[in-house]
């Protein structure tokens, strides 16, 4: 089991940077760090997704993917460390994290259709 934020080893950015091979991988999420190597070859989506964020931050990438809970309890078995001065969101936030931009995204692709046909049957 994962240990509590405060008793988690810091890590700064740059030794994330140095574990960036499939044998040796490490990411950021929210502000924690994670060592995955020995997940990659089991991640769903390929190797490939998680070598693009490889020593990096993956926050905005996991986020934008939109991981179920499993996936989730999957990374929490893979915490080593905390950003040096990273940012760790509550669970809640992080799960609705790019889903509620504010912008009403389906309600503008309506109101496009909607014009888009208006303009087709005046014009015919």
């Amino acid at each position: 089991m994962a240990e509590s934020t405060e008793q988690l080893k810091t890590i700064t950015e740059e030794e994330v940077a140095k574990h960036n091979t499939t044998s040796d991988l490490w990411v950021v999420y929210n502000g924690q760090v994670y060592d995955v190597s020995n997940y990659i070859d089991e991640h769903p989506g390929g190797e490939e997704v998680v070598l693009d964020v490889a020593g990096q931050d993956a926050t905005e990438a996991f986020d934008d993917i939109g991981h179920s809970d499993d996936a989730r309890e999957i990374l929490k078995g893979l915490l080593i460390g905390k950003l040096e001065g990273g940012v760790v969101k509550t669970e809640a936030a992080t799960k609705s994290a790019g889903t509620d931009s504010g912008f009403p995204f389906p309600l503008f692709a309506a109101l496009i259709v909607l014009v888009g046909a208006a303009l087709y049957f005046y014009n015919n």
